[in-house]
């Protein structure tokens, strides 16, 4: 699986210590310009392939990181090791590892969340902060409270939170239920290539790899809907990608959210899934590189 992920991503496999933990890293290009890229649920850092690549020719030392619980990555097996502020703390102490110039972070799903969490909370220095399908937290709460139909989308959530069952389903067979899942919710063929999701579909199916995995939602999920800490107005240039057709997350998670960005760009993509990195590669790229090379000029 490891062999097979660098190769996907164009990178080099290395571990880097921080924060406690050890982290299955891939690298691709080389510089002080740091891209650290933040997986979702339930992936991988190959989910990053199409885009390792581009920003490592534009220039970019690309970290696309197996997060905690995930790949090769060193995987504790208490739920509270995976509180939002060991997740946090994961980032800021990856950034101090790598001594970058600068740092453009981006996430989808849950490493969305999680980016969101380190700018808002000043944890590292951020001159770029990318999010794919993840609402800012404030604005995710709201769109919960007040939109019936965010709710249902969100039943699977509450359904993470049962012990062992959801583990066993996401695990069974090899992870052939995780993949169905996956294919369902991408809403037509072709979004995930077969060697991506041998990889996911091993992933979860590891020893434990599931219950990691799982234990996001039931640690740092709960944190996500009760911090008190999470209205400080972002600095950083923001940019939001966000794919419509997504089948967890309505596009009334997005209300509001320049309250709580100074500098905000939000690219909407019709027709486009959840996966939306893996769904419109070469749009996202675009997008991406345009933000950050705007950025630079500056």
């Amino acid at each position: 699986m490891t062999s097979a992920a660098a190769t996907l991503l164009g990178a080099r496999r290395i571990i880097v210590p921080a924060n406690g933990i050890e982290f299955e890293v891939f690298e691709a290009g080389a510089g002080d310009r740091l891209a650290l890229l933040l997986h979702g649920f339930p992936q991988h850092a190959v989910m990053w392939r199409h885009l390792a690549r581009p920003l490592a020719a534009a220039g970019y030392r690309v970290w696309a990181v197996n997060q905690r619980g995930y790949g090769a990555t060193t995987r504790p097996l208490e739920t509270d090791a995976y509180s939002l502020e060991a997740l946090t703390g994961d980032v800021a102490g990856l950034i101090d590892a790598a001594r970058p110039a600068s740092v453009t972070l981006v996430g989808h799903d849950w490493g969305g969340f999680i980016a969101w969490v380190v700018a808002i909370r000043r944890l590292r220095p951020i001159d770029a902060l990318v999010v794919v399908n993840i609402p800012h937290p404030l604005c995710f709460r709201q769109a919960l409270e007040e939109e019936w139909r965010q709710k249902l989308k969100s039943v699977y959530a509450a359904f993470f939170q049962l012990p062992w069952w959801p583990d066993w389903l996401l695990s069974a067979r090899g992870g052939a239920v995780t993949e169905r899942l996956m294919r369902w919710s991408a809403g037509r063929d072709g979004v995930f290539s077969k060697d991506a999701m041998d990889i996911y579909r091993a992933n979860v199916a590891s020893p434990g790899a599931a219950t990691a995995m799982l234990n996001w939602y039931r640690a740092a999920g709960r944190e996500i809907l009760e911090a008190e800490d999470l209205d400080s107005p972002i600095d950083a240039p923001t940019l939001v990608v966000w794919g419509l057709r997504d089948a967890a997350l309505g596009e009334s998670c997005l209300d509001g959210v320049e309250r709580f960005v100074r500098d905000l760009r939000i690219e909407l993509l019709p027709d486009t899934s959840h996966w939306t990195p893996e769904d419109a590669p070469e749009r996202v790229n675009a997008l991406i590189l345009d933000f950050v090379e705007n950025i630079r000029r500056l």
